[in-house]
């Protein structure tokens, strides 16, 4: 069997990569220069770079290996789309088709064109379900009175901020929105909130988008999340249940105890 992966930077295209070759898959990957982890190299079939916007080669490479169903995995850094792209006649034209510029409008349009092409794209954790976020308080410690309200608060704001596609992250405390993310990223954003917050905690909530395409960019968080969340004294991290993923969760759950900072898988059912 044959599946082919573009593959952003991360952890996510390796994890998947290994799983793929343990369930008899042949892997062909699409790699993007200043994003793609060069290990990568060592646990697929194969792997050309390419540059951000090279969408013929991209189209072109899946179809000379037969591949028809491919995954989109990993973090792009967004600064770079100002900076690192070279689009080809075609990523020029699917720019001047796409109506709306929004991430999730964009890789949907994305989805569509490879469909055009005979190229199906999975969803990203249909080898991995394991990394999908439970539901349920993960560590010992767990949100007092006053956390609870910022948790609320702070969902139905971020769910509004998600339906203009701005970003998946907040950080709130006592009722006031610190931080909003925004093209810096998740970490840039918990670090700014944290400051704002004089490291006196704060609730970090992120959370996929009212429209979320389950095929890609999910929300996702690590042991990194938790490690910026304590330099940045926040104290609360909400996840949405079943609608993100985890990295090495054991391991991310055993350093929220001992920072005693708490994890939360919340659906809309737990927010009242």
């Amino acid at each position: 069997m044959r599946i082919g992966l573009i593959a952003g930077g991360g952890q996510f295209p390796i994890l998947f990569s290994k799983k793929a070759a343990k369930n008899g898959y042949i892997v062909f990957a699409v790699g993007f220069n200043s994003e793609t982890d060069n290990s990568l190299l060592d646990h697929v079939q194969e792997l050309k770079w390419l540059y951000l916007g090279q969408v013929s080669k991209l189209i072109n490479y899946f179809k000379q290996h037969h591949v028809t169903e491919v995954v989109m995995l990993g973090s792009i850094n967004k600064t770079n789309i100002f900076k690192d792209i070279r689009p080809d006649f075609k990523a020029l034209s699917f720019i001047a088709k796409t109506v709306r510029t929004h991430d999730d409008s964009v890789l949907t349009a994305f989805a569509d064109l490879l469909a055009k092409q005979g190229i199906k794209i999975l969803p990203s954790t249909f080898l991995l379900p394991e990394l999908i976020s439970p539901k349920g308080c993960w560590t010992i410690r767990k949100p007092d009175k006053s956390e609870k309200k910022d948790i609320v608060q702070g969902w139905k704001i971020a769910k509004e901020i998600g339906k203009l596609d701005i970003g998946q992250c907040i950080v709130i405390s006592n009722g006031t929105i610190l931080a909003v993310e925004a093209i810096e990223g998740t970490d840039a954003t918990i670090k700014r909130g944290g400051s704002l917050s004089h490291h006196n905690g704060a609730v970090v909530i992120k959370l996929s988008k009212p429209s979320q395409d389950l095929r890609f960019d999910l929300p996702s968080s690590g042991c990194e999340t938790i490690e910026t969340m304590h330099e940045s004294g926040a104290s609360i991290l909400v996840l949405e249940a079943e609608k993100s993923i985890a990295f090495d969760r054991k391991e991310m759950i055993a350093l929220a105890n001992k920072y005693n900072i708490s994890i939360l898988g919340y659906t809309e059912d737990d927010i009242t």
